[in-house]
């Protein structure tokens, strides 16, 4: 079973793909590219919680424009390595966005679902002027919806991976890095 101590946490990693300061770098070019993109503009941002508010929280600190944030939360991975392809609302009711210009960040775009639903509703239900995608990671080799980011912090292969708001099974979301973990933290269910 993963353990919580984050001094162990780094020893449940099989390999770290990006440090902190690698993220913070990047985070700095996203936000200079929306505070030029949204320049003008009224901007809103929708974190996807829990995996994208690390990201957020980073990179709403760089952006340099006036802008609102709203948090939804769905989920779709249901305490394992893999989405289970349905994507549920955890909200009693969306947001009006009408006049606006939406941001969706999220920690990952993996099969693409979610974040497809997630643009498909906000779109049809929020009225918004506009409605982009950015994430911290994109898998491209998992898509099951079409759907590409207009900012990526980072490609990725296929691996499941934990840190900087990435979790397994709710855990390691506060490892300032992102890695693999080793084979014997995750439950032989969930091992591909």
């Amino acid at each position: 079973m993963p353990t919580m101590n984050q001094g162990v946490m780094h020893d449940d990693l099989e390999s770290v793909l990006f440090r902190e300061d690698a993220i913070l770098s990047r985070l700095d070019e996203i936000a200079s590219q929306i505070t030029r993109d949204y320049a003008g503009r009224n901007l809103t941002v929708v974190a996807i919680l829990h995996g994208g508010l690390i990201m957020v929280a980073d990179l709403l600190r760089r952006v340099r424009l006036p802008l609102k944030m709203e948090c939804i939360s769905v989920e779709s991975y249901h305490g394992g390595v893999e989405s289970s392809g349905a994507v549920e609302f955890n909200v009693a009711r969306m947001p009006d966005f009408t006049g606006e210009h939406v941001l969706v960040i999220d920690d990952i775009l993996d099969s693409g679902r979610t974040l497809d639903a997630i643009v498909r509703k906000v779109t049809a239900e929020c009225h918004p002027e506009s409605v982009r995608v950015g994430v911290l990671l994109d898998k491209k080799t998992r898509r099951a919806a079409e759907i590409e980011p207009d900012y990526t912090g980072f490609e990725i292969d296929d691996l499941f991976v934990v840190g900087y708001g990435l979790d397994y099974q709710g855990r390691y979301r506060n490892l300032p890095l992102i890695g693999t973990l080793k084979e014997e933290c995750i439950l032989p269910e969930h091992r591909r």
